[in-house]
C-alpha cells in the first residue's frame, strides 16, 4: 500500500471534462519594429540558414517577454530536455538526495560462506564505478596525472565483503537491476545510436556509464614508407564481456576513409574496420554495454576471485519484468494518484519496499543529486538524465521506473507550475528521442521559475559556461560573452538548441531560448548564426 502526502504549494491548474483549460500566454514583442528584430532578421536571411525553422524567446530574469520569434511553435529540444528533467529532480528529489547500491546474500558468519547467490543490487547510482565526480573543467582535467583504478566502487564493495569474512559463495553473483522495469531504451531513440556510449541502455545497475573505451591508434612506420595496421584496444576493466574483431589499416592522410564500428543487436562481438591516417591522433570512441547488469556481475565475480573468495557459480542477472500499463501516451495522461487532492499541491508517494529478505553485506552510497546533475548538464550525459527520469517516476507514483511514468511526473509537476501542457511533451529525460517537442516560450518560463528556487545557484552553476567548460568550452571564447553565458546546448540530427542565462551590456541578466529545426544536414552554419543571435541579445539588452 502506498501513501500520499501533500507538500508545498504551487500555482495549480484546473481541468474541465472537455480537456485542459487553455493557458493564457503573454505577448512577445516581435518583428523588425523591436530593437532586436532587424538584427535577427538579417542574421536569419543568410542563405545557409534561411530555410530552417527558427524559434526564439527572450525574457527578463523574472519572465517578462522582451522578444519572440515563433516562440509558441514546437521544436525538437534535443538535450535542452535535460533542463526540464533536472529542474524537476532538484525540486522533487532535492539537491542532497542520495541512493544506495547494496551487496546482499545469506552469510554464515562462522564459516564465511554465502549459502546461495550473492546479489549486487542497483540503486540507480549513475556514477557507480566511474571517475565522473567531482566534475572538472577541461583545463583542470588536463593537469591530472593519476588515474583512479577502473570500477573502484566495486573494489570497495569487495573490500567490505573481505572485512566481513566472506570466503565462499555457493551460488552465482547476480546483477540485480529490478528497481526499474526492464526497459532499456525510450521511445524515439534511433537504432543507430544504441551502439555508442551516448545511447547506452538504461539500468538501475549502471557501472562506468554503461560504456567501454575503444581506442584506435595509427600503426608505426616500417621500411619503405609502409605502416603497420592500426592498434585497436577495448578497455573492459578485466571483464571479457565483448569479443573484439578488428582490421583497421594505416594509410596516408589523403586516402583515409574513416573507422567504422559495428555490433549486431544481442551480439557480444564488436567489429572495427576501415582506415586511419598515419599522422592522425588516436581515435577514441565509447561503446555501449548492452547488458549492464550482467557486465557488473561479471566484474564483481572476477574481483571476488582475485581476492581469494571462491565463487562456485557464474554471473547472471535478475530483472523486473515489464508489465503492460498501456501505451506511452496513456500512461503520460493517466490520472495521478493525487488527482483528488486540492489544486496547487504536489503529490509525494511513499513506495513499498521490494527488497528480498537477504542480509546486507556491503553498501555504497552515491554522491548527492546536485553533484550528478552538474556532471549531467555540463557534459550532456544522456544516461544520467534517463536515470533521473525513472527515479522521478518511481518516487512519485510508485511505478516500475519506466520512462512513461517519469514523463508523467515531470508533466504533472510542470503543469502545476503553470506551464502550458500543449507547449511540451517528453518521451525521455535526455532529449535523444526524436518524439520530444517543446516551445521556446515554455523553456524560458521554466528558466524564470528555476531562478526563484532555493537550489537555483547550484543548478545554474551546473550549466555549461561560455568559453569555459562543458559543452560550451569551445564556444563564446572571447569577451564579452566568455564567462557571461550559462546555457544548455542541444544537438540531434538537423535540430539544435541553446537555452539559458545571459549577462548583457546593460549589466542585467536575461533569459533566452533558441531552437532551430530542419537545418541543412552536415553543416554548422546554424550554430554560427545561433551564436551571433546570442551576441546580438547581449549587446541590445
Amino acid at each position: 500500500m502506498w501513501m500520499l502526502f501533500c507538500v508545498g504549494s504551487l500555482a495549480g491548474r484546473s481541468q474541465s471534462a472537455a480537456g485542459p483549460i487553455p493557458v493564457p500566454h503573454p505577448s512577445f514583442p516581435t518583428g523588425t519594429a523591436t530593437p532586436l528584430g532587424p538584427q535577427i532578421a538579417a542574421l536569419l536571411a543568410d542563405p545557409g540558414v534561411s530555410r530552417a525553422h527558427w524559434g526564439i524567446a527572450v525574457t527578463t530574469l523574472e519572465g517578462t517577454p522582451l522578444y519572440g520569434l515563433d516562440e509558441g511553435k514546437l521544436f525538437r529540444p534535443a538535450s535542452n530536455a535535460k533542463l526540464f528533467t533536472t529542474a524537476t529532480a532538484m525540486a522533487l528529489l532535492g539537491p542532497g538526495k542520495k541512493v544506495e547500491t547494496r551487496v546482499t546474500g545469506n552469510l554464515d558468519a562462522a564459516t564465511g560462506v554465502v549459502s546461495g547467490d550473492l546479489y549486487l543490487e542497483g540503486g540507480a547510482d549513475a556514477n557507480l564505478g566511474s571517475n565522473n565526480l567531482p566534475y572538472k573543467a577541461p583545463a583542470e582535467r588536463s593537469r591530472e596525472v593519476v588515474k583512479t583504478p577502473g570500477l573502484q566502487d566495486l573494489q570497495d564493495l569487495v573490500d567490505q565483503l573481505v572485512a566481513k569474512g566472506v570466503r565462499r559463495v555457493k551460488g552465482d553473483v547476480i546483477g540485480d537491476d529490478a528497481l526499474f522495469q526492464a526497459e532499456a531504451y525510450p521511445e524515439g531513440w534511433n537504432a543507430d545510436d544504441l551502439v555508442w556510449g551516448y545511447g547506452a541502455p538504461v539500468s538501475a545497475l549502471t557501472v562506468s556509464d554503461n560504456e567501454l573505451k575503444l581506442t584506435i591508434t595509427p600503426g608505426a612506420a616500417e621500411h619503405r614508407g609502409e605502416h603497420r595496421p592500426a592498434t585497436v584496444e577495448l578497455e573492459q576493466n578485466g571483464v571479457g564481456f565483448f569479443k573484439l574483431s578488428a582490421k583497421v589499416a594505416t594509410v596516408p592522410a589523403s586516402s583515409a576513409v574513416g573507422v567504422f564500428v559495428d555490433r549486431e543487436p544481442g551480439s557480444h562481438e564488436v567489429f572495427v574496420h576501415g582506415s586511419i591516417a598515419t599522422n592522425a591522433p588516436p581515435d577514441v570512441e565509447h561503446i555501449a554495454i548492452d547488458e549492464p547488469a550482467r557486465y557488473a556481475a561479471m566484474a564483481l565475480r572476477g574481483m571476488l576471485q582475485n581476492r581469494g573468495i571462491v565463487v562456485e557459480g557464474g554471473a547472471s542477472t535478475s530483472h523486473r519484468p515489464k508489465t503492460d500499463r498501456g501505451s506511452f501516451l496513456s500512461v503520460l495522461h493517466a490520472p495521478s494518484p493525487c488527482a483528488d487532492l486540492d489544486a496547487g499541491q504536489v503529490c509525494s508517494v511513499e513506495c513499498p519496499t521490494t527488497a528480498a529478505e537477504r542480509n546486507v553485506l556491503a553498501t555504497h552510497v552515491s554522491a548527492p543529486l546536485a553533484d550528478d546533475i552538474t556532471f549531467t548538464l555540463k557534459v550532456s550525459q544522456n544516461l544520467h538524465a534517463e536515470l533521473l527520469l525513472r527515479r522521478l517516476g518511481r518516487v512519485q507514483i510508485c511505478g516500475g521506473g519506466t520512462a512513461a511514468e517519469g514523463a508523467h511526473t515531470v508533466r504533472r509537476f510542470l503543469t502545476q507550475l503553470g506551464l502550458d501542457p500543449e507547449d511540451f511533451i517528453f518521451y525521455d529525460g535526455s532529449g535523444l528521442s526524436t518524439k520530444d517537442l517543446v516551445t521556446p516560450r515554455t523553456t524560458a518560463q521554466l528558466l524564470a521559475w528555476a531562478a526563484t528556487q532555493p537550489w537555483f545557484a547550484q543548478w545554474k552553476a551546473a550549466l555549461p559556461v561560455g568559453g569555459e567548460d562543458g559543452t560550451l568550452a569551445a564556444r563564446f571564447p572571447a569577451p564579452p560573452l566568455k564567462d557571461h553565458l550559462f546555457a544548455k546546448t542541444g544537438t540531434l540530427g538537423e535540430s539544435r538548441g541553446l537555452s539559458g542565462y545571459l549577462d548583457t551590456a546593460s549589466g542585467r541578466q536575461v533569459i533566452f531560448s533558441i531552437f532551430v529545426d530542419d537545418h541543412t544536414p552536415g553543416g554548422s552554419a546554424d550554430r554560427v548564426v545561433m551564436d551571433k543571435i546570442v551576441a546580438a541579445i547581449a549587446a541590445s539588452e
